[in-house]
């Protein structure tokens, strides 16, 4: 609805542009805000008073003539002026009721698919194959994963990329370690952390071991036979630990989106070559690095892209440049998106625009960073576990569900054990995952099991519980609320149902806001927001006992159509629901 207000907004200022009221050169940026106040509107607009000094006017005089050129439309029952000069928008209520009757209508709820449609590479998760995925590979995966869903979900398509860490120094030094093991190597990589601190305590303490180490490096790097056989297997099990969180997560990664650092290992040299021969290379203390003069340090010098390191090495900016030209060659992206820590920003920025600047990538194709914050502990402080060392993020996962198993043991003791443990995962994982969706995800946040498990407040519970509320209704009608043709339309008569209406409106607005901005937690807050309307509306507004038969039929389609939007938004965050809990 606010984009409809917008588009009428901005026709009636071309046609004040085009009588002379309005200056030709100014394009303003039109906001259409909810009302806060509903007895003066559904939706109010501030533009009489960003326009007004420009058109030599008073805003409500403004705010008057742009009345007049607004175009009719259907969907508007009443314009109005308030204050100093707020346009006000009356919301058509049967415009309303009738849309949201076809939205019933159709599985995908008529959210429209994008205009245009575009290819989208996501590159998230991302772990270190050198080790378990830890806490911090949770919010890259996770958010980016929800991501994916909402873009997948309004036509574009889309690629998923787990660019691994699956190459580099550490790895001469795993691959020694484990040649000094028992040929059971899927027993000695079982715990992958444990198997890490021992050789990296034997590259510590031993010099013989290091330069093996070292050696092996080299033989990776030459394509070495059995360096590499014995590279393929660290990996593949490594790998298969990580699936197995992906699985558990209800994560969309499959190993056919694994595309790691070693896939460009082979690209390297030719990115240099390109960097030369574009004269964009320079060589410093005897690396060769890429100097850019809108990146500049403190004192005001230029501050390096290091793109080969004195000795041959190759850097994370190499690596990415070519997965950059690839994505374009190759997968010809239109756009790009990287879920990766917030504190890798500059980093982003260097090398989306050596990219640029070497032609790697062109300037139609989108190169977006994704950043998010960090997660501490509920005290603020970085999440460790006791002794200080990293939270392992299966460890995370048991803790929560067996957490969630306490809570609903105590609220359903008479639940049978298997059906006990299926709610607790869903309620377990859902929690976890949720906690973070709903964050900002440029901000740090504090992992507390105690709020994150609640039934009140902003929460998975809470909005899985909501879910049930509704599946509960037509549970003891023995109907689904994907079955209600023979139902009497929708007619919108008490506040309460009018504003749960207007909000299930602002479902697919929502969701484009989402796949442009890379922000899961716009999803999170409108569907709290419409848990929190659909509880006042169900107190407000008896359905079961309602006085008409055409009453009780509205408020049937207007609950059906509140629960599989719980059901919907929340898969798309990737989180399941519950019938019962």
């Amino acid at each position: 609805m606010k984009n409809l207000i917008s588009q009428l907004l901005a026709s009636a200022v071309s046609s004040l542009q085009s009588q002379g009221v309005l200056p030709d050169d100014i394009q303003p940026s039109i906001q259409v805000e909810i009302a806060r106040d509903k007895a003066h509107g559904d939706f109010a607009s501030n533009l009489a008073m960003t326009l007004a000094k420009a058109a030599r006017m008073k805003p409500r005089d403004l705010a008057e003539q742009l009345i007049a050129a607004l175009p009719e439309h259907e969907a508007i029952s009443e314009v109005s002026i308030a204050g100093p000069g707020f346009i006000n928008f009356f919301q058509n209520r049967q415009w309303l009721a009738a849309n949201l009757d076809r939205a019933l209508t159709d599985p995908r709820l008529a959210i429209a698919l994008a205009q245009p449609q575009q290819k989208v590479v996501v590159d998230y998760s991302s772990p270190n194959l050198a080790k378990e995925m830890h806490v911090g590979h949770l919010r890259s995966t996770i958010i980016g994963d929800a991501v994916v869903r909402v873009l997948e979900h309004l036509g574009h398509e889309v690629v998923r990329q787990n660019h691994v860490g699956d190459w580099g120094t550490q790895f001469g030094m795993l691959l020694a370690y484990l040649e000094e093991q028992s040929v059971d190597a899927e027993a000695e990589l079982a715990d992958l952390e444990n198997f890490y601190r021992q050789a990296k305590q034997r590259f510590d303490e031993s010099p013989e071991f290091a330069d093996r180490a070292r050696e092996r490096v080299v033989q990776l790097q030459a394509g070495d036979a059995a360096c590499l056989a014995l590279w393929e297997r660290f990996n593949r099990i490594s790998l298969g630990h990580c699936q197995a969180v992906y699985d558990r997560l209800g994560v969309s990664l499959t190993p056919a989106d694994v595309r790691g650092e070693s896939a460009y290992n082979d690209k390297l040299s030719s990115i240099v070559d390109a960097l030369q021969a574009k004269g964009l290379l320079t060589e410093s203390q005897g690396a060769r690095c890429v100097f850019l003069n809108e990146f500049k340090n403190a004192e005001g010098n230029p501050l390096p892209v290091i793109i080969q390191k004195a000795g041959g090495g190759y850097l994370y900016a190499t690596s990415d440049l070519a997965a950059m030209r690839y994505r374009h060659e190759q997968l010809h992206a239109d756009r790009v998106l990287y879920f990766v820590d917030q504190r890798q920003a500059l980093h982003f920025q260097q090398v989306f625009a050596v990219a640029r600047l070497a032609g790697f990538v062109p300037e139609s194709m989108q190169l977006e960073h994704m950043g998010f914050g960090t997660m501490n502990g509920a005290d603020g402080k970085p999440f460790k576990t006791r002794d200080g060392g990293t939270v392992k993020l299966v460890d995370l996962l048991d803790e929560a569900e067996e957490r969630a198993h306490q809570l609903v043991s105590q609220k359903n003791p008479d639940l049978d054990a298997a059906e006990l443990r299926q709610i607790a995962r869903a309620v377990g994982i859902g929690a976890v995952k949720y906690a973070d969706l709903s964050k900002h995800r440029s901000s740090d946040y504090n992992f507390n099991f105690e709020l994150m498990l609640s039934f009140e407040g902003n929460t998975a519970p809470y909005l899985m519980y909501a879910y049930t509320r509704v599946a509960s209704v037509f549970r003891k009608l023995d109907r689904s609320m994907t079955s209600v043709e023979d139902l009497g339309p929708m007619q919108l008569e008490q506040p309460a149902e009018i504003e749960l209406a207007a909000h299930l409106a602002q479902y697919s607005q929502t969701l484009e806001y989402v796949a442009r901005e890379g922000t899961p937690h716009v999803l999170c807050h409108y569907l709290y927001e419409l848990a929190g309307r659909f509880s006042s509306f169900y107190e407000l507004c008896p359905i079961l006992a309602a006085e008409q038969p055409a009453q009780k039929d509205s408020r049937l389609r207007l609950a059906a159509l509140t629960g599989r939007t719980l059901r919907q938004g929340l898969t798309l965050l990737g989180i399941d629901t519950l019938e019962r809990m």
